[in-house]
C-alpha cells in the first residue's frame, strides 16, 4: 500500500488548531494504514475523561526469529572524514548547487576560523535482514557515499550502525543528503530534518522538526526544498561565552588544540546520537532506520586508555569502547517490519533490535569494556540485567546517563533503566569470566503498550548474547573520579524564572499545557544567557512521558510521585537531556540558556506522543537579535 507521506503531513498541518477534524483524520487513516494486519480493535482508551474514540489495533505478535545465530561485529568501525565537500561561501545556504533554504550558520567564522572535520551521508533505501527467520526487506539508513554506491544494485546493507567520533575543539561540518525514494511503499514519509541529540549547537543545525526537506519539498520554517544540509556542530560546550567573559571560570575552561578558550569542560557530553526529526512522522522514519551515534570526546574523557595525559581517565577505549542501540520494532505476519503511523496509540515493539539485528551474539575478549547502552524507541522502556546462564545477576559499574559522565562512577550496580532516548555508559569486566562464558543482557520491564512500563518481572526476555573469549591486554582503568558538576548556586535559583510544563492528553491528542503543537507558536521566549526551573508534570494516571529537552543539559532539582517527594537516584544526579516523567509524577529541572539564539522544542520522546503533538517551540533571544536567528 503506498502511503501519502506529505499529502497526510499537509492534512494534520491544516487541522493542527481544529482537534475534531484532526481526530476524524487519524482514525480514518489508522484504520486504512492498519487493516492488514488488525485483528480487531481495542476498546476505546479515554482514560483521560476527554471523549476519547481512538482505538488501538490489535494486531498478532511478530513471527518467532531464531536466537543467537547473528552476530555483531567485534569492533565499530567509524564513519570516515572526507577533505573537499564546502563551497565558498559557508555560512549562507548553497541553494544555487541544491542545499536546502535553512538559515545561515551562526557565529561560524567565530568558532570554525580553520577548515571543519567534514563528513557526508545520504539518507538511502537499501535491503537488510534483521534475522534469518525474516525475509530481507528495505530499509531506511544513513550511509556513505561509497556505500551507498556499492548497494545500488540492491546488494544489502553491510551495517546499520553508523557512527561518528568526533573531538571538542574540532568542529564538524555534516552534509546530509536526502536520497531517499520520493514514491516509497508503506509508512513513513521521503522528507528528513536530522537532530542531533543533544549537542550544545545552532538551532538552523538542531533538526527543528518543520526545517523538513527533500528534493522538492520543504518545511514551513525553511525557505525552500534541496537534496541535501549541511549541518554545522560547533564541538563546543555549553558556556563558551562564559568562560570567555568571567575570569572567575576561566579555570574550567575546555580548549582546543590551539589553547583558544572552547566553553566549560564540565558540561562535556559524551554519548550522543542523531536520529530524523520530521513533523508528525518522527517514529515512523526511525522504525524504518534513521538513526546512529555520535561519540565526542575530550581530554579528559580521551578516547585513549594509553594517554599519557595525567587528566585523562582512561577509559576502555578502541574496540573495547562499544555502543549498542537498542530499539523496539514489529513485524507483520509475513515478517515485514509493520508499523501504524496515525493511530496516537501507535505500536509496541515485541522485538527489540540490537545494532539492527534481532538475538545476536556480541564476542568479547576477556577485559573491561566501556558499552554504550541507548534507547532508541520509539516507544519500549527497557530495564537491563546482565545474567549468566543460569540467570544470575552480574555487578557492573555505571559511569554516564545521557551521555554524561557522572561525578564518580557507581560500583557494583546491577540494573539499567532506560525511557526512549535515555543513553547510559557502563563498564563491564569481562577479564573475570574464563573463556567460553556466555553471559546476557535481558530486559526485565514489563511493558503491554505503549503508554509506558509496567513491573519488574523475572527472569526475563534475553535480547543480547556476550560470549567471552580470550584475555587481552587491558590498559584501562576505572578511576574514582569522572567529571565534576558545576554547582548551582543560590544565585542564580533565586533569579531563574520558573515554567510550569503540563504533559496530558485532550481529544485524542498528547498536548502539552492543554495545547497541541503549532510549529508557528512560540511557547516560551528566553533570554540568552539566561536560567530558569521548569517544572515537568505529568498529573494523569497510565502514562510515562520521556521528556527531553533540546540544546541544553539540565539537572533534576526535585522529584514528586503521587504527591510525596522521592530522592532523586545517583545516576540521575548528574545532567541530563532526557526526564522520564512516570506516572502522576513531577520534577523541578534547572537549565542555563547560553551561546546560540533561534528556535528549539521540548518533546516527549515517545515518538508515538511526539508525532501526535506533544511538543513546545521555545526561543532564545539575543539582546541584539536582528531575526537572523531562525526564529519564524
Amino acid at each position: 500500500m503506498k502511503t501519502t507521506g506529505r499529502d497526510a503531513k499537509t492534512e494534520k498541518q491544516d487541522d493542527l488548531n481544529e482537534i475534531p477534524s484532526r481526530r476524524s483524520f487519524l482514525k480514518l487513516g489508522a484504520a486504512a494504514i492498519a487493516a492488514p494486519a488488525l485483528l480487531s480493535s481495542a476498546a476505546a482508551l479515554a482514560e483521560d475523561g476527554e471523549d476519547d474514540d481512538v482505538s488501538a489495533p490489535v494486531i498478532p505478535p511478530s513471527p518467532a526469529t531464531i536466537p543467537w545465530v547473528e552476530r555483531l561485529p567485534d569492533a565499530i568501525t567509524p564513519l570516515q572524514t572526507i577533505e573537499h565537500l564546502l563551497p565558498d561561501h559557508k555560512v549562507q545556504a548553497d541553494v544555487a548547487n541544491g542545499e536546502c533554504g535553512r538559515d545561515d550558520h551562526q557565529r561560524y567564522d567565530e568558532l570554525c576560523p580553520t577548515e571543519p572535520v567534514m563528513y557526508e551521508l545520504h539518507a538511502i533505501q537499501r535491503n537488510w535482514v534483521f534475522n534469518p527467520a525474516l525475509p530481507a526487506q528495505p530499509v531506511w539508513n544513513y550511509q556513505t557515499k561509497a556505500e551507498a554506491d556499492r548497494t545500488a544494485d540492491g546488494a544489502p546493507l553491510a551495517s546499520l550502525s553508523t557512527v561518528i567520533r568526533a573531538r571538542y575543539g574540532a568542529p564538524v561540518m555534516l552534509r546530509m543528503h536526502n536520497d531517499l525514494p520520493q514514491e516509497h511503499q508503506g509508512f513513513g514519509t521521503p522528507e528528513i530534518s536530522t537532530h542531533l541529540h543533544n549537542l550544545h549547537c545552532p538551532s538552523e543545525s538542531d533538526g527543528f522538526p518543520s526545517d523538513y526537506y527533500s528534493g522538492d519539498k520543504s518545511g514551513p520554517t525553511l525557505s525552500g526544498p534541496g537534496s541535501y544540509k549541511d549541518h554545522f556542530y560547533p564541538n563546543v560546550c555549553a558556556g563558551y561565552d562564559e568562560v570567555n567573559s568571567d575570569p572567575a571560570l576561566a579555570p574550567y575552561a575546555a580548549r582546543d588544540a590551539q589553547g583558544k578558550m572552547i566553553g566549560d569542560h564540565r558540561e562535556a557530553l559524551g554519548t550522543l546520537f542523531f536520529h530524523d526529526h520530521c513533523l508528525d512522522f518522527t517514529a515512523a522514519n526511525v522504525v524504518r532506520g534513521l538513526t546512529g551515534f555520535y561519540l565526542l570526546y575530550d581530554e579528559l574523557d580521551s578516547g585513549d586508555e594509553r594517554d599519557t595525559n595525567p587528566k585523562a581517565l582512561r577509559l576502555p577505549s578502541g574496540a573495547y569502547d562499544y555502543p549498542l542501540n537498542f530499539c523496539d520494532r514489529r513485524f507483520d505476519l509475513s515478517g515485514k517490519l509493520y508499523y501504524d503511523q496515525l493511530n496516537p496509540e501507535g505500536v509496541l515493539g515485541d522485538k527489540t533490535l540490537i545494532n539492527g539485528k534481532i538475538e545476536p551474539v556480541l564476542n568479547v575478549a576477556a577485559r573491561k569494556y566501556r558499552l554504550r547502552l541507548l534507547n532508541s524507541g520509539p516507544s519500549r522502556f527497557y530495564a537491563f540485567y546482565l545474567v549468566n546462564s543460569s540467570n544470575a545477576v552480574q555487578p557492573f559499574t555505571y559511569i554516564a546517563n545521557d551521555g554524561n559522565l557522572l561525578p564518580a562512577p557507581l560500583l557494583n550496580q546491577t540494573k539499567v533503566q532506560l525511557g526512549v532516548a535515555e543513553r547510559a555508559d557502563i563498564i563491564v569486566d569481562f577479564g573475570k569470566y574464563p573463556a567460553g562464558t556466555e553471559l546476557y543482557l535481558v530486559n526485565r520491564l514489563r511493558q503491554e503498550d505503549t503508554r509506558g512500563p509496567k513491573d519488574i518481572r523475572t527472569p526475563g526476555t534475553r535480547v543480547l548474547k556476550l560470549v567471552v573469549g580470550n584475555k587481552v591486554a587491558d590498559y584501562s582503568r576505572i578511576p574514582a573520579k569522572l567529571r565534576e558538576l558545576r554547582p548551582i548556586t543560590a544565585a542564580e535559583l533565586n533569579n531563574a524564572k520558573v515554567r510550569r510544563w503540563e504533559f496530558g492528553r485532550k481529544g485524542g491528542l498528547w498536548t502539552v499545557n492543554d495545547k497541541i503543537f503549532d510549529v508557528q507558536q512560540v511557547s516560551a521566549k528566553i533570554e540568552k544567557g539566561s536560567c530558569e526551573i521548569w517544572e515537568l508534570d505529568s498529573p494523569s494516571g497510565g502514562w510515562s512521558h520521556p521528556v527531553h529537552i533540546h540544546f541544553e543539559e539540565g539537572r533534576i532539582l526535585s522529584k514528586v510521585v503521587d504527591g510525596k517527594s522521592v530522592p532523586v537516584p545517583p545516576h540521575e544526579q548528574g545532567r541530563k537531556d532526557v526526564f522520564a516523567l512516570g506516572e502522576s509524577s513531577s520534577m523541578r529541572v534547572f537549565l542555563r540558556f547560553r551561546d546560540f539564539a533561534g528556535k528549539y522544542v521540548m518533546h516527549c520522546h515517545n515518538m508515538i506522543h511526539e508525532d501526535h503533538m506533544m511538543m513546545v517551540r521555545f526561543d532564545i533571544e539575543d539582546d541584539d537579535d536582528d531575526g537572523s536567528s531562525g526564529s519564524v
